[in-house]
């Protein structure tokens, strides 16, 4: 490792080295790790050996595993933001609707990092974080005012997040949890979130 902290040669997946930032490394080794495991299972020191440097480098950037999950968190609060803004790039009731399916689909996809954040819930979940565009939380109540259209009253906004989010994250839940068979799932999703349910604009 060189004088800065940040900057290591970090071991790649051909067995050569590369140049990179240690956070940023150790955030997508966990998130990898997720994709193989849960959270609980995560282990600092085995993503250490993983990418090639000690364990005191890590404890640098994470103090500890809990430091390490809230970061895996935001990252995945604002991949699930990113892949909901492409959804819903229609815009309206359309694009509204598939945002809703993309943050379903996202659950399906990624199970491990979807209970991590919504057991979690860091402050990029707060409508006051510095980068709300990166929290889909933001994104459901910009999209909730503008199909409420100007003379719905805060508490018919609120309830129509409310409506949505319980919607789609009911049905991650069911589907996580195997109260749904995984038989024509894409099916479901397609006709179970709908905005026409939830009674907006």
């Amino acid at each position: 490792m060189n004088a800065n902290d940040n900057t290591v040669n970090i071991r790649s997946p051909r067995g050569g080295y590369h140049h990179g930032d240690l956070r940023v490394a150790l955030i997508a080794t966990g998130l990898k790790k997720l994709e193989e495991g849960s959270a609980e299972s995560l282990s600092l020191r085995e993503i250490a050996r993983e990418i090639g440097v000690s364990a005191t480098a890590i404890y640098r950037h994470f103090p500890d595993k809990d430091s390490l999950l809230s970061a895996l968190a935001d990252e995945g609060l604002a991949q699930l933001a990113r892949e909901q803004k492409v959804a819903g790039k229609a815009g309206g009731k359309e694009g509204f609707t598939e945002m809703g399916r993309a943050y379903v689909r996202f659950a399906m996809n990624n199970p491990a990092l979807f209970r991590l954040v919504y057991s979690s819930l860091p402050a990029a979940a707060d409508p006051s974080c510095p980068n709300p565009e990166d929290s889909p939380g933001w994104l459901l109540r910009q999209s909730i005012s503008d199909l409420a259209g100007p003379t719905a009253s805060d508490a018919q906004r609120k309830a129509g997040v409310l409506r949505a989010w319980a919607l789609v994250h009911g049905l991650a839940m069911l589907i996580l949890s195997g109260q749904i068979a995984p038989k024509d799932i894409d099916q479901l999703i397609n006709e179970v979130v709908s905005v026409d349910s939830l009674k907006l604009g």
